[in-house]
């Protein structure tokens, strides 16, 4: 079914459908999470929609936009570990801790390889950060970034991340390029900065990309200059399935009769012969092979989680045709 809504800017009117998927953006500089993925959605027409967490403005590169069906399982990546290519400017301290700041402090850089490979080395493994004050994190109901606008600065409470890998390059005398791999939370303007001060001058980010994030690759992304300029068929196939979501979860197949009521979100007795107890699985109806939702097995019950709803499952197998 369609859903007519006007397009606000020319009074066009369009008509809303059913997508079910997972777009993989390049996400371009200067464009917010949001209005990337409302650009997104007004072209491919797309009913509902949401992402898998944000990037800032200043960010590029790989941001997961979920539509449809796949929206029920979007919280899976915002807890992804994610891969991240920066450039940082040294010996220059701003408000922000990039490029859009005023400048706090300039010092003199004597920065060498080995002193870098040195550094890095620390932050390696669990460490702390204090979040930035120009960030989305809340304290009392209310943005970081808010307070800074204000010209307020509030206590912020370290926090423990994990830096997975991290590897760098000096670029030239004021500049070092840091890959990252790194748990949910990490914060990469905070972790430049760190960096600038254990080698005595100072950075803040000058670029920062998204490489990846769980198991997807922004090698696999297509940019909006590419969609605008793509047929609507040549846009829905850039789609991923929902089940590109679930990395991870080991897959059970269900008869007719079981899956009619595992959707019922009656619990399903048998050999399931996957993981351990309390494993997450992805749960499939087998005639013909389409995603019904996620469970967990316990003992020797399937426990119905996330699920798609007859109507989900009904697009996305008419849209396959």
């Amino acid at each position: 079914m369609s859903v007519e809504i006007k397009k606000v800017r020319t009074g066009e009117r369009i008509k809303r459908r059913p997508v079910h998927g997972v777009l993989l953006l390049d996400k371009p500089i200067g464009l917010s999470s949001n209005d990337a993925l409302q650009k997104v959605k007004w072209l491919l027409r797309a009913e509902k929609a949401g992402h898998t967490g944000t990037l800032d403005p200043l960010a590029t590169g790989l941001l997961p936009l979920c539509f449809g069906a796949a929206t029920k399982f979007s919280q899976l990546h915002l807890d992804a570990d994610k891969r991240y290519e920066a450039v940082a400017a040294l010996g220059v301290k701003t408000t922000t801790g990039d490029a859009e700041g005023d400048v706090l402090e300039r010092r003199e850089v004597n920065v060498t390889d080995d002193l870098l490979q040195s550094v890095l080395q620390q932050f390696r493994g669990d460490i702390l950060q204090i979040p930035p004050m120009h960030s989305a994190l809340k304290k009392d109901g209310k943005a970081l970034y808010e307070y800074a606008r204000a010209g307020v600065e509030v206590e912020r409470v370290a926090r423990s991340v994990k830096i997975y890998d991290i590897a760098g390059v000096l670029l030239d005398k004021f500049a070092i390029k840091i890959i990252v791999k790194c748990s949910k939370g990490t914060y990469i303007r905070t972790l430049g900065e760190d960096i600038g001060e254990a080698l005595h001058c100072g950075a803040h980010l000058s670029s920062l990309r998204r490489i990846g994030t769980g198991g997807f690759d922004v090698t696999q992304c297509v940019t909006l200059e590419a969609l605008e300029a793509m047929t609507e068929d040549d846009r829905i196939a850039c789609l991923l399935p929902v089940e590109s979501l679930l990395e991870g979860h080991e897959r059970v197949m269900l008869d007719a009769e079981n899956t009619a009521r595992f959707l019922n979100g009656v619990r399903r007795r048998g050999d399931w012969q996957v993981g351990k107890d309390g494993s997450p699985v992805a749960v499939f109806g087998e005639n013909p092979e389409v995603l019904l939702g996620t469970a967990l097995v316990m003992a020797d019950e399937l426990v119905p989680g996330r699920l798609l709803s007859p109507l989900d499952i009904g697009q996305i197998l008419e849209n396959r045709n």
